[in-house]
């Protein structure tokens, strides 16, 4: 997170007064996320899903101060002075202009920066601060844009734990959106960023939800030197390519994945014993190396991590779709020129491949760590973080039971299924793929043998897994000694993905 020469000095100052009334303005006007889908009903919102904003601009039109705001902030419309008049009150136009919120126009006003409703599954109801997109701005976005809640941030709010923790860090705030999600399951919240601007926003989100969030301003971990935390989110300046800034959001000026190593490297020290870190981070698939070696290389010592690979990107879409994310048209003399420049490096460096995913981690404590990079690019519905949270469970029970597995009672859970795929042969129906399929969760699925099959059809929980072995061994004319030697590893395996799990 270098530091970018600031294109203007001026920022957005919130004070508190004005956002307790700007909070007023939209909770009369019924402007917050359930308000906004029940104006626009499910077909427009839909369709503004999509981008087609036609139909959400048609719907706004009969829903009085909500259409206004509507219009404004999420359609990007001019509207007249009386018409915003009456849905900011009372908050006055003249305000509004000059705290940037509002623009005006020859015919109008327009939004000066992005205010958009958020909430969560668990009844949250938001507001986010942040800078207008390309397609509202009309233009590429300058280097100091702060940007909004996107499928990046989002997605990295579904892959967060959220178990009750004391203190947390969200490194890198940006629009502080991490935060306003921490604030229901953290007891207080400390926010960082380089960018100045991003604070400002950040800030001004935070007032106007009424949190109390601490904001420091500075470069990585440096502004919390010497401080440790329960739980640290980041969402980093993740993107690869050559050491430059050209916007604070996503370049970091360090080359390649050298941001997302940064952060790997450093985030466990601030945590305290047991406490858990989680970050979206990119990858360079480089020629003839291994990814999960490459990113196994980052860790420090004493920390357990999980690697969750969501995504691999051909550099060239990479290329591409960074520069649209800026409103750059490849097409254009400056997207070639950018893209020239970016590809070159990725050729120089031998990359073929720019991986993207989650990372958890946890410091361990001084016990033997657990490192597992693997992926994860199936769609899948729940979110990742409750699975992180029961994914560190289920390494500590291994770690602390990974010599008993056999003494131990394991069950199915009802959420598993075999899956089998069959092919006509010569002497009728031959079973070829055997696949365990977890319907939950991340959807995990394992391919199995036909003993392994058999084996976990006794895991209900009624024998230990030494005797389920002797059977089947029996069964089989087997040896027991060689049988349990093969099982154990699988079913390590499976525990640790929540497809068999523990009795006593």
């Amino acid at each position: 997170m270098k530091a970018l020469p600031a294109v203007s000095t001026d920022l957005p100052v919130f004070s508190a007064d004005l956002c307790d009334r700007l909070r007023e303005a939209f909770q009369r006007a019924g402007y917050h996320a359930d308000g906004v889908i029940d104006a626009l009903g499910g077909a427009a919102n839909a369709a503004f899903g999509r981008g087609e904003p036609e139909l959400a601009y048609r719907a706004s039109l009969d829903a009085g101060d909500l259409g206004t705001l509507i219009r404004l902030f999420l359609l990007g419309e001019t509207e007249s002075e009386t018409d915003a008049k009456s849905a900011f009150a009372p908050v006055s136009i003249d305000e509004a202009i000059a705290v940037g919120l509002l623009r005006l126009t020859s015919n109008g006003v327009r939004a000066g920066l992005d205010v958009r409703p958020h909430g969560d599954d668990e009844g949250g109801a938001w507001w986010v601060f942040s800078d207008l997109d390309p397609d509202l701005l009309g233009h590429s976005v300058p280097g100091h844009h702060v940007l909004g809640v996107g499928h990046a941030s989002l997605s990295l709010v579904r892959a967060t734990t959220r178990r009750p923790v004391g203190t947390l860090l969200d490194l890198g705030t940006g629009n502080g959106v991490q935060a306003l999600h921490a604030s229901r399951h953290a007891q207080r919240v400390t926010a960082t960023d380089v960018s100045a601007r991003a604070l400002a926003l950040a800030e001004a989100t935070f007032r106007l939800n009424q949190l109390d969030v601490e904001l420091v301003k500075g470069e990585w971990f440096a502004p919390v030197a010497r401080r440790k935390f329960d739980q640290i989110v980041c969402n980093p300046p993740f993107v690869v390519g050559p050491p430059r800034v050209d916007y604070t959001y996503r370049d970091s000026g360090l080359a390649g994945d050298d941001a997302s190593a940064l952060v790997v490297r450093q985030l466990p020290s601030f945590l305290n014993d047991g406490g858990v870190g989680q970050l979206l981070a990119s990858w360079l698939h480089v020629d003839g190396e291994d990814w999960t070696d490459r990113v196994s290389r980052w860790l420090p010592a004493e920390t357990d991590a999980w690697f969750v690979q969501r995504d691999v990107a051909d550099p060239g879409l990479y290329v591409g779709t960074w520069l649209r994310d800026a409103g750059i048209d490849p097409r254009s003399p400056e997207g070639r020129a950018k893209s020239a420049d970016w590809l070159d490096w990725f050729d120089a460096n031998n990359v073929d491949g720019v991986g993207f995913g989650f990372v958890t981690l946890r410091r361990s404590g001084g016990k033997t760590p657990t490192v597992v990079a693997e992926d994860l690019r199936q769609a899948y519905d729940d979110p990742l973080g409750a699975e992180a949270a029961t994914w560190l469970d289920r390494v500590d029970w291994l770690r602390d039971n990974g010599d008993s597995l056999l003494e131990t009672s394991f069950e199915v859970p009802k959420t598993v299924l075999l899956e089998r795929v069959d092919e006509l042969g010569a002497e009728g129906w031959l079973t070829t793929v055997r696949r365990l399929h977890r319907t939950d969760g991340p959807g995990w699925q394992h391919e199995v043998d036909e003993l392994a099959a058999r084996l976990l059809a006794g895991c209900q929980g009624a024998l230990p897994l030494e005797d389920l072995i002797e059977l089947l061994a029996a069964a089989q004319g087997l040896s027991a000694e060689e049988l349990s030697a093969s099982a154990v590893p699988v079913v390590r395996e499976l525990v640790r993905h929540g497809m068999l799990l523990p009795v006593r």
